[in-house]
C-alpha cells in the first residue's frame, strides 16, 4: 500500500509560471482577474508573479501593478518569485506574503538560464533569502533540474543533497524540487525525496510537477509516498517553459484540475473542491482564449459521467 498523507497543500502557479512563458502578452487586468478567480477557489497558496528584470521576463513586467490590483483573501498566501536580492526587495515592497528563490542543479543550465555557476547561484539564493528574512516574509527555495537535464542527463543525487545542505546551513528550511523537464519517473522521484528526508528531516518539502511525458500524476503519487508537504500545479496546465533549444513539445505544468481531482478522489484532503477548480479552469481558459489540457476537463469526473449516463438511460434496472 502507498503511504498517503491525510491532507496535502495544493499550490497554483499559473499566474507566474504559466504566464511568464505564455506565447503572447496577457493584459494586466486579465492577470488580476485570473488571480482573483483562483482566490475564489480557495487555494492556500497562489503564485502571482515574478520580480525578475523586465528585460529578462517581459511578460511579467507589470509585477507591481498585478500585486497592487489583486483582491487578497484571508487565509490565502500570495507568493512572488524573486530571482535575486533586488527582486526580493521589490517583492517585499509589493507586500508579497511569500518569496520564492531559484536555483537549478544543472551546471550547464544554470549558466544558460541565470548566467552563473551553481556556486554563485547558491550565494545569490542566500542573498535573496536574507532580504526576505529581514523583511519578515516566509521564503521557499525552488530547486530546479533536480532529477534530469536536457544538457547533462541524470543529475547526481549527491549534488542535490549538497546544494540543499549548503542552503540549509544558511537557514533555508522550505523547498520544492522541480521535475523541470517533465521526463521523470516515479522510482527516481521517490528515491531522491526519501534521501532528502533521511538526511534533512527538518526541511519542508514540496514537489513542482511538469507533465511532458505523461508521468505527472504517477510522480505525485511517488512523491506523496516519500513524504512531501505540498504539491504545485498550474490551472489549465499552462506554462512551465524551459530554456532548451530542442524540438520537444511544450514542457507543460501539470494541470491543477487533474491534480485536485486525483487527490480528492483518493481521499487526500486538499481543502478545495474538484467542481470549484473545474469551474475556475473554464473561466480562466475563456479569459486567456485557450483550452485546458487537463484530462478531467475532457473526461469529466465519476459523478459527472454517471449523471450523464443516467440522463440517457432508456430503461430502469429491475
Amino acid at each position: 500500500m502507498f503511504k498517503l498523507p491525510k491532507k496535502l497543500k495544493v499550490v497554483d502557479v499559473a499566474a507566474r509560471d504559466g504566464l511568464q512563458s505564455f506565447p503572447r502578452w496577457v493584459d494586466t487586468d486579465v492577470k488580476i482577474r485570473m488571480v482573483d478567480r483562483l482566490s475564489e477557489v480557495g487555494f492556500p497558496v497562489i503564485e502571482v508573479t515574478n520580480f525578475a528584470h523586465p528585460r529578462v521576463i517581459p511578460h511579467l513586467k507589470d509585477a507591481e501593478e498585478v500585486m497592487r490590483g489583486i483582491t487578497r483573501r484571508p487565509g490565502i498566501v500570495y507568493r512572488a518569485q524573486a530571482p535575486n536580492a533586488r527582486g526580493a526587495e521589490r517583492a517585499a515592497a509589493a507586500e508579497a506574503q511569500e518569496i520564492l528563490g531559484l536555483i537549478t542543479c544543472s551546471e550547464i543550465y544554470n549558466q544558460k538560464n541565470q548566467n552563473m555557476t551553481i556556486e554563485r547561484g547558491i550565494d545569490a539564493a542566500i542573498e535573496t533569502f536574507e532580504v526576505s528574512r529581514r523583511a519578515g516574509i516566509p521564503f521557499v527555495m525552488a530547486v530546479g533540474m533536480a532529477w534530469w537535464c536536457t544538457y547533462e542527463g541524470d543529475i547526481p543525487p549527491a549534488r542535490v543533497l549538497s546544494i540543499l545542505g549548503r542552503l540549509r546551513e544558511a537557514g533555508i528550511k522550505r523547498y520544492y524540487l522541480a521535475d523541470s523537464i517533465g521526463m521523470e519517473d516515479p522510482t527516481r522521484v521517490a528515491s531522491l525525496l526519501r534521501a532528502i528526508r533521511g538526511r534533512y528531516a527538518d526541511l519542508e518539502l514540496g514537489f513542482h510537477v511538469h507533465n511532458i511525458a505523461g508521468n505527472g500524476l504517477a510522480n505525485v503519487l511517488a512523491a506523496m509516498d516519500a513524504g512531501i508537504d505540498f504539491v504545485e500545479g498550474a490551472i489549465c496546465g499552462i506554462g512551465g517553459g524551459i530554456m532548451t533549444p530542442t524540438s520537444m513539445a511544450s514542457v507543460g505544468n501539470l494541470a491543477t484540475e487533474d491534480l485536485v481531482h486525483f487527490l480528492n478522489t483518493m481521499g487526500v484532503e486538499t481543502g478545495v473542491s474538484t467542481e470549484a477548480t473545474l469551474e475556475a479552469a473554464t473561466d480562466i481558459a475563456r479569459m486567456l482564449d485557450i483550452q485546458s489540457n487537463a484530462f478531467v476537463v475532457s473526461s469529466g469526473t465519476r459523478k459527472s459521467i454517471m449523471d450523464e449516463a443516467r440522463s440517457h438511460q432508456r430503461f430502469h434496472p429491475a
